[in-house]
């Protein structure tokens, strides 16, 4: 009989400047990931039934949402057992529209997120082929349909319409994570095409007659399957009336819009035609103003008075919102001698993109650098006057020569310094040539004595230098986590979550932000987290699709632990004179083998961040690490650092399970001996039996040997669940990030001599 063995993980290194691991091994531990909710959305105030499925959740439990008012209970089948991966889903009246988050608890903790869609028209679901014309389903106006994309196929829907009406068909994919680039179709009633959207925008369709009308929706390559789903929404609006698109996630660089306190209207809108020097728009500084890169290849001019010695900051948000723009300004001092059309132009400033606070990754897939970026083709940048008079702004979109759609629009900021930031985050990666596909999705799901770091950047604003603390509240029980700041000038912290070894199973909603000093008052600012919406398999044939999470959930698995653990004797505070060597003794806490002996560990934290990598031993209880602050010119202050490099474990998939169906085989066996014994002596008895009492004899001699083989089949099930069991507990070896525990470090001013 084997004995319980406790399953842990394992956390390998951001490999930083060290060679590649081979590619033979699988790289990220096993994550619970939620990958389909089906329906993808719900109506406000209703109940819906939802089908999940993903990877790494057999055991999941709770389905749980980023907003307390959506709830699920589990689905019981006729018995009042839970149905697999079926859940009952309640939405609140009171439910805010838009963008949530679904998420499911299992053994592993929380899952990666699924995006849950909440609207207010009535919803319906596909349920059957829909792939031709005869086989269409019948779509209300003012409704939502959720569905699946058939692979090679179009799918089909019908609605009655009159004359006169204005149809607005919207289909959501890529904003609510769905892998479907959808190509939508409005046709007559035989299937002849009339209008069509291929680039992901709302169709809208005035009714020429009444009757039958078709909508068509295939992928634009014809893929399809679990992954490309849709909602399609089908809605009336008047004519003249705004479109309001279905809701939609947030790319990861809109984290750093708007700035703070900015109002949420403009308080001026760009007036047409202001598309040349003659009609130039006239504003004054500062200002606020709304406006469209529309028609194409619009260039919007503003003219306003400044004087020498003046200082604004500009900034452009339009790529932000999720819109496919790329703006520019160039800012002219405009002389004019006599008549207005003899001008003489300076040149004074030129916009363009905010580059990302940190060096990004080349291929997109954690090659040299994180896959998120946090730059932005929108603009930021300070406009220093050099001479008083006029001054003409003019702003384009790069993108928009031949794109016609005055849904593009921009937001235009001119105001004095605002100094400020804004601040995302990610789970740090490993640096793969072929990209570190698992980690870019991976949840906070903590096993038993990990620590997990996330890399934190910051876009800083109009002139802010100084340093960032981070912080993160709202733990669950027995996790902690530890900043280490952005320091003055710079652009990269590190956040440490550590989950101790004894932790129970949770899950908990954090809140997590960065605080600054500026002008004399603390500004909190919050993080997002960011995440990719699927893991990618496939780095050569799958563009990554990385976005913003609503929420910032940290969960404890309770039952596995990470495969080593690395951490100071003592809590406290080490300290070390500046200008000598400090000697950092780790305890090395084992749950796994490993391949190879050694681990090479870098260290991470302002200050200390350049010292020399080292090696420790994979097989020792311990090792320690040296510090020298003469080297790294260390100056006195406190610090907070942290260890972390590259291991190959040996994973054992729950190998417990192994126990658990030995003990379920031992019991079955138990049963069929007593069955075999029992059989045996009603055979006898049947045998030696009086005529009158054979028949009845003859009955339990049937039921007995019905039982004998029941239980027969379920000594063979539970053999193969043992067989199943010892498959899946195999050792194999798995590439992550190991970090130690956070290590505060205070250097004391070296006495004078």
């Amino acid at each position: 009989m084997m004995t319980y063995l406790r399953c842990w993980s394992v956390l390998l290194a951001v490999l930083l400047g060290t060679p590649s691991l081979s590619f033979a091994q699988s790289v990220g531990l096993p994550a619970p990931r939620l990958l389909t909710t089906n329906p993808m959305g719900a109506k406000i105030g209703s109940q819906v039934e939802v089908t999940i499925s993903g990877e790494h959740i057999e055991d999941a439990d709770e389905l749980t949402f980023s907003d307390r008012r959506i709830t699920a209970a589990r689905k019981l089948n006729a018995a009042g057992q839970p149905e697999p991966n079926k859940y009952v889903v309640s939405i609140a009246a009171d439910c805010p529209v838009g963008i949530h988050e679904a998420r499911v608890m299992t053994r592993l903790g929380i899952s990666s997120s699924r995006a849950f869609s909440v609207g207010t028209l009535d919803e319906a679901v596909q349920t059957k082929a829909n792939t031709t014309l005869a086989t269409a389903m019948e779509l209300k106006i003012n409704s939502i349909c959720n569905a699946t994309m058939t692979q090679r196929a179009v799918d089909h829907y019908v609605l009655e319409a009159t004359k006169g009406q204005r149809i607005i068909v919207d289909c959501a994919t890529r904003g609510i994570d769905s892998k479907l680039a959808a190509v939508v179709i409005i046709a007559d009633a035989a299937g002849r095409d009339l209008l069509v959207e291929r680039r992901g925008g709302a169709l809208d369709f005035t009714v020429p007659a009444d009757g039958k009308y078709v909508i068509k929706v295939h992928e634009l390559t014809f893929k399809g399957g679990q992954a490309y789903y849709y909602r399609l929404a089908v809605s009336e609006l008047p004519v003249g009336a705004p479109i309001v698109r279905l809701p939609s996630t947030k790319p990861v660089n809109s984290f750093s819009w708007p700035p703070q306190g900015l109002k949420e209207q403009a308080e001026l809108a760009e007036s047409e035609p202001n598309n040349d020097r003659t009609k130039a728009q006239k504003i004054s500084l500062p200002c606020d103003i709304a406006g469209s890169f529309f028609p194409a290849a619009d260039v919007d001019v503003f003219e306003f008075e400044a004087k020498k010695g003046d200082v604004w900051w500009v900034e452009v948000a339009s790529e932000r919102f999720g819109l496919p723009t790329d703006p520019s300004i160039l800012v002219q001092h405009v002389a004019r001698t006599g008549d207005t059309n003899n001008e003489k132009l300076t040149d004074v400033a030129e916009f363009s993109d905010i580059p990302s606070p940190v060096k990004l990754s080349s291929n997109g897939y954690a090659y040299d650098g994180p896959p998120y970026n946090a730059g932005s083709a929108d603009i930021l940048g300070k406009l220093e006057i050099k001479e008083d008079g006029l001054h003409r702004l003019q702003l384009s979109d790069l993108f928009g020569g031949t794109r016609n759609d005055p849904k593009n629009i921009y937001r235009l900021v001119i105001r004095k310094a605002a100094p400020d930031f804004a601040v995302v985050a990610w789970a740090m990666h490993m640096e793969l040539r072929n990209g570190d596909r698992n980690a870019v999705s991976k949840p906070l799901a903590l096993r038993g004595g990990a620590t997990m770091a996330l890399e934190v950047v910051a876009i800083r604003r109009d002139g802010f230098d100084g340093d960032i603390d981070l912080a993160m509240e709202g733990l669950p029980e027995g996790v902690t986590a530890s900043g280490l700041k952005i320091p003055a000038g710079q652009s990269r912290g590190l956040m440490l979550v550590t989950a101790n070894q004894n932790a129970p199973r949770a899950v908990g909603s954090a809140t997590f932000f960065g605080r600054a000093t500026i002008d004399g008052a603390v500004a909190t600012r919050p993080c997002r987290l960011a995440s990719f919406a699927w893991p990618i398999t496939d780095s050569w044939g799958e563009i990554p699709s990385p976005r913003l999470m609503a929420d910032v959930p940290v969960s404890v698995s309770g039952l596995e632990f990470a495969p080593l653990s690395l951490a100071t004797p003592t809590k406290e505070v080490l300290t070390v004179v500046a200008g000598e060597k400090l000697t950092i003794p780790l305890n090395h806490t084992r749950r796994s083998e490993f391949s190879g002996g050694t681990l090479q560990l870098k260290t991470m934290g302002a200050g200390f961040d350049r010292a020399p990598q080292f090696d420790v031993s994979l097989t020792a209880e311990g090792s320690e690490a040296v510090l020298d602050t003469a080297a790294l010119k260390a100056a006195p202050g406190d610090y907070l650092i942290a260890f972390y490099g590259g291991a190959v474990a040996k994973y054992r998939h729950q190998p417990e399970a192994i126990a658990v169906a030995e003990e379920a085989h031992k019991k079955a066996m138990q049963e069929l001996v007593a069955l075999d014994a029992e059989l045996k002596k009603l055979t006898e008895a049947a045998a030696a039996a009086t005529p009158d009492v054979k028949p009845e004899a003859a009955k339990a001699v049937e039921a007995a040997t019905a039982k004998q083989k029941a239980a027969t089949a379920s000594v063979a099930a539970a053999a193969e669940k043992i067989k199943q069991a010892t498959a899946a507990a195999q050792p194999r070896d798995i590439v992550d990030i190991v970090v130690s525990e956070p290590i505060k470090i205070r250097v004391n001013p070296a006495e004078k001599k």
